[in-house]
């Protein structure tokens, strides 16, 4: 992957939050941002620039990782104007994350006390970021999730789009929780074509705790597989807290490469899986040089790479055609091969359900009430 050249104010703003976080010179240590002209330039922020910064931040599930670091940055050159901004930012993000905490940890108990199996997806996987809604993914049924969420939350439930229904996931609102609660029921996958993963999610869930709360979040590899089925799959883009989280799974060491491969062959996404990762290695190494290294395995599979990456509209964006389209393929492919029909019959609507979103985008400027 070559380094990006900058076309827009956005891009540049996502350039300069990608060295922030990516750039070693932004480590913790004493010598911090002293090398390159992004860094430079990070360092000598103009107000309007550092919102628009935030603003990026904000919408990449990055903001409290990434206004750590510029602090960080600002206090060693004694920067204090910057330094306040940066820890405005941060404690504006820190309350809202403290508020929504108890809510998620409130949610588990609930569907534990009842003899239910709820596990936190995605969500935590950006700590100490949040995203901006809460998911889970439970294995009852609609009517006792419903009906939980009403009695022990007073949750009213949210309109449900054709891609809701597809994917069988139901979000709620819930009184002092700005955030929405999305809950994934029996399946996973955009149009709930993910079986296999979804039998695996709560049987393998493994108990995690964040500052001293107790959460079930699913296993290393199934956490990878639904990243990689939410970015390949479905949006077509990856948020910075995906590159930053996964390379985190990747440079500890906590990634059992063969049972990765395993699962996610099984889900028929493994060569999505495989792309996702070198997609991430590439990314990160473009701001610190080298360093991200993956097992053969994983880089053979793979069907492209970060070069085909562009940033629009706030993201780093996967191309469709011919890429995406032909990642698509292979998972139908694989699900008809297996006899999979329902599956099959549901994932074969995504092409009609993004065409129609295409298309509602068009007339009315929203696809809400399509994806």
């Amino acid at each position: 992957m070559s380094n990006p050249s900058v076309t827009s104010p956005s891009q540049k703003t996502m350039l300069l939050l990608s060295h922030l976080l990516l750039s070693p010179a932004f480590a913790d240590s004493d010598d911090r941002g002293r090398s390159s002209l992004s860094e430079s330039e990070l360092l000598n922020l103009g107000r309007g620039d550092f919102e628009q910064l935030a603003a990026l931040a904000s919408s990449n599930h990055v903001i409290v990782r990434g206004m750590e670091r510029l602090a960080n940055a600002m206090h060693s050159r004694g920067d204090a104007m910057r330094e306040e901004w940066a820890q405005d930012a941060l404690a504006m993000e820190r309350t809202r994350i403290a508020n929504a905490i108890p809510f998620l940890r409130s949610i588990g108990a609930a569907f534990e006390e009842e003899g239910q199996q709820a596990v936190v997806i995605k969500s935590l996987d950006h700590w100490p970021d949040l995203g901006s809604d809460l998911d889970l993914y439970t294995t009852a049924t609609p009517e006792t999730v419903l009906e939980l969420m009403k009695r022990r939350f007073n949750a009213r439930l949210a309109p449900r789009s054709w891609g809701d229904r597809l994917a069988r996931k139901w979000n709620f609102v819930i009184p002092g929780l700005p955030e929405a609660v999305e809950i994934h029921v029996g399946r996973l996958g955009q149009t709930g074509e993910q079986m296999v993963l979804a039998s695996l999610v709560a049987r393998r869930a493994r108990r995690i705790q964040i500052d001293g709360v107790p959460f079930r979040v699913p296993h290393v590899s199934d956490r990878l597989m639904i990243s990689a089925l939410q970015r390949m799959y479905r949006h077509f883009y990856f948020r910075l807290c995906d590159i930053i989280d996964s390379a985190a799974l990747i440079e500890g060491g906590s990634i059992d490469y063969s049972d990765l491969e395993e699962t996610a062959t099984a889900a028929g996404i493994w060569e999505g899986m495989a792309t996702y990762l070198v997609i991430v290695a590439d990314y990160v190494n473009l701001y610190r040089g080298s360093g991200m290294h993956l097992p053969q395995a994983v880089t053979s599979s793979a069907r492209f790479g970060g070069e085909k990456i562009f940033y629009a509209k706030e993201f780093l964006r996967v191309p469709i055609l011919p890429q995406s389209a032909g990642l698509y393929g292979s998972q139908l492919g694989g699900l008809l091969r297996k006899g999979e029909l329902e599956s099959s019959v549901r994932l074969g609507l995504l092409p009609w359900l993004a065409g129609a979103a295409v298309v509602g985008q068009k007339i009315t400027g929203s696809d809400k009430g399509i994806w």
